[in-house]
């Protein structure tokens, strides 16, 4: 998935009248937020992190208020901690400490098992550098995975370590947690269960050894005069892809046996989930063309497996239907866009259809449980237009909205369902934490982020504008455009759009944390205080308006996504207050392939872009994400053929590309061959490669450094007319 996680970006301190970009570790407009809240099993409290994050208390639902501190970092002989798991029964934490990033999901770290009855602390393995640690369901164990092998501790007999696995070997066999491409697509760290009665571990277990490496080069010459090399399996499309099979290891017998799950040699096994049930576990599996998703039942005491139920589509299944499936006592919830439309539709634990439970006018946008008291499903969907989100409640007679206020609202709930944490934001606006009663009811306010509301008025931001229009094609797109504070609409001003576009994706949408930088878009506030207007377009293939409207760009990504920017550059012409001469593209990832792609679609409406870390030619790109909206190039050459550097003799417009060298999702592969092809069309262009950085391209002054680069470019290019 090539969507760039955008870390803390930038803060924008006031001077004077104006915004100025400072640096990545300030906070002054950044917002407050509820980190790491955990709803606790008696379903009338919570916990979460205290403001100093040194603690973790325990709050009321009904009252919002502190009742104690579960872990107070003072009181023991660690320094600090990062993060926390509770217990099945409560009585026991993971404390998280020394965390190390590896790929988006994935980190090691340090976990220690804190007591609360007897507030001691005990490191979990003496080695350390753990994996996914997760509590059986009885809380007697927790297992984990360290170098590729998953290992089981024994918390009630004196934390004596078992090893499960021993065929881990990096860049060969993996067991427990997912390779890079499905960790990166599918969207998960861990690949391993227990089962009910926490008598076994059930886990995916990935040869790569036929996989392709790919190396990255770090330079650091107070280590080495010579770059080092990080060495990885990466699949790219139409390539060799892991072998997933299924395994179960007894607790009791210490044996080990394989699970004959049905999968098909080059087919995926994208999930693996525990039921209530000792003798079932679920296996999600998929074709490689992600247009078959299947849901096995196995028993882990006997090894035998059963097809409970398919969903299929005529293009692909969503990645996010993985995660919004829910396996209740008596029922199975899928998502699925049969109608056209992300709805959710009710089985029993057989696979037999029973209902529609659903009917969100542009689809259902997150799970977030079944009540077994009441039979309830709690979600949330865009039921009144493709730009809000609204939390609903559907028993299998009606629906009911708890959360009608427009914006993105979301919802965490209590264990019990009495009560929801509910988030609250508008493009305006950022975020607000009430409690509310199962009806939607407000109980209390927990943060409103007044300080900052204080400090946005104070700077006079102006805010983000929706807007419509119709395409030459007759396809009407949804935009969002922010103009200046002193802005005349007797004058003509510069445009810069920015724009992500990939599949799926949804830039135009009512949450605080839109904007090229999310953050409250305080980035593109700069560059409005700087004399230009900024606007946002999803174009087609984007999400919340549908199956049909999403899945256009199917076998040919780009060619729509970039006539659609065309298309909005030359509407934004046709406004009095727009300088036609004058207008940018920009976009990170997917969106700096759809800058290029845009800027040489062969109208030249663009004076210039920029493009960090892009994608140009999808055969260098990653097989689960290429092949789900593509196929592979063996079957689809045309599609793959739409690409940048087929178009580079088209280019129009100044251009800057800006890329990671240490990026292990879009490799900079991409920038350099793109690079060439220019080169050898006689296309003028500038570019900046970041030593050492990810696709993130973040840490220490790099972000800082990035921005300023965009922003000066787009100075020099708009500023002046011709």
């Amino acid at each position: 998935m090539i969507f760039c996680l955008f870390f803390v970006v930038a803060c924008l301190c006031q001077a004077g009248d104006s915004l100025t970009i400072k640096d990545v570790t300030g906070r002054a407009f950044m917002p407050e937020y509820l980190s790491s809240l955990t709803m606790l099993d008696d379903g009338e409290y919570y916990a979460t992190f205290s403001k100093e994050y040194d603690k973790i208390e325990k709050y009321s639902l009904k009252t919002g208020k502190p009742v104690g501190t579960l872990f107070n970092v003072a009181d023991v002989s660690i320094d600090d901690f990062d993060d926390y798991k509770m217990s099945p029964k409560g009585d026991k934490m993971l404390i998280q400490t020394n965390t190390v990033r590896i790929y988006r999901h994935s980190f090691t770290a340090d976990f220690y098992v804190y007591d609360l009855k007897t507030k001691t602390l005990r490191r979990l393995s003496k080695e350390g550098r753990e994996q996914v640690p997760t509590w059986s369901p009885d809380g007697k164990y927790v297992a984990f995975v360290r170098e590729n092998n998953i290992f089981l501790v024994d918390i009630d007999h004196d934390f004596s370590m078992t090893q499960v696995t021993s065929d881990g070997i990096k860049n060969q066999v993996i067991n427990g947690i997912p390779d890079w491409v499905n960790e990166e697509e599918f969207g998960f760290d861990r690949a391993f269960v227990f089962n009910a009665d926490a008598s076994k571990i059930c886990w995916i277990r990935y040869d790569e050894s036929k996989v392709r490496t790919f190396s990255l080069q770090f330079f650091d010459k107070r280590q080495d005069l010579y770059p080092a090399e990080y060495t990885y399996k990466y699949p790219k499309a139409g390539e060799t892809n892991a072998t997933v099979t299924a395994w179960c290891y007894d607790i009791y017998t210490k044996k080990t046996a394989q699970i004959r799950v049905p999968v098909l040699p080059d087919g995926y096994i994208p999930r693996v989930v525990a039921t209530d049930q000792p003798q079932q576990v679920l296996f999600y599996t998929m074709n490689r063309h992600q247009d078959i998703l299947t849901i096995v039942s196995a028993n882990p005491n006997t090894m035998e497996c059963k097809q409970i139920l398919e969903e299929t589509d005529k293009k692909y299944v969503r990645e996010e239907v993985l995660d919004g499936i829910l396996i209740t006592k008596k029922y199975l919830i899928i998502p699925s866009e049969r109608s056209g439309f992300m709805q959710l539709y009710l089985y029993d634990h057989k696979g037999q259809f029973l209902q529609q439970l659903t009917d969100a006018k542009y689809g259902v946008t997150e799970v977030y449980g079944f009540s077994e008291k009441s039979s309830v499903v709690y979600y949330q969907a865009a039921g009144k237009d493709p730009m809000n989100r609204e939390v609903y409640a559907s028993d299998l007679k009606k629906t009911t909205c708890l959360t009608p206020k427009d914006g993105t609202n979301e919802a965490q709930f209590s264990k019990n369902y009495q009560y929801f944490i509910h988030t609250w934001s508008d493009r305006n606006t950022p975020y607000v934490y009430d409690v509310c009663d199962q009806n939607g009811k407000v109980l209390t306010t927990l943060l409103d982020n007044s300080d900052l509301r204080a400090k946005l008025s104070q700077a006079q931001l102006p805010e983000k504008e929706f807007f419509s229009f119709n395409t030459s094609q007759n396809v009407s797109l949804n935009g969002w455009m922010l103009k200046p504070a002193d802005f005349d609409a007797r004058k003509k001003y510069p445009v810069i759009m920015f724009q992500y576009s990939g599949p799926g994706s949804q830039q135009v949408v009512n949450s605080w944390n839109i904007g090229s930088m999310g953050r409250g878009g305080l980035f593109d506030q700069y560059l409005s205080q700087h004399g230009f207007i900024v606007v946002c377009v999803d174009g087609r293939g984007t999400g919340g308006r549908g199956a049909e409207f999403e899945k256009c760009t199917y076998l040919k990504i780009g060619e729509l996504e970039a006539i659609d920017q065309v298309e909005a550059a030359l509407y934004l012409a046709s406004l009095p207050y727009i300088d036609a001469e004058r207008i940018g593209i920009w976009g990170w990832s997917y969106g700096g392939f759809n800058t290029l792609m845009s800027m040489s679609e062969g109208r030249p409406v663009f004076r210039a872009g920029v493009a960090v870390a892009p994608p140009t030619d999808w055969r260098f790109y990653d097989s689960i994400y290429t092949e789900r909206y593509m196929r592979t190039p063996q079957e689809n050459p045309e599609g793959y053929d739409t690409n940048p550097i087929q178009r580079a003799e088209k280019l129009h417009g100044a251009l800057l590309i800006c890329h990671g060298l240490a990026d292990d999702n879009v490799h900079p592969q991409n920038t350099f061959e793109y690079s060439d092809a220019l080169v050898q069309a006689d296309k003028d262009f500038k570019e900046i490669i970041y030593t050492n950085k990810n696709h993130s391209i973040y840490g220490g002054n790099t972000r800082t450094h990035l921005l300023r680069q965009i922003s000066s470019f787009f100075f020099e290019q708009l500023k002046q007319t011709k």
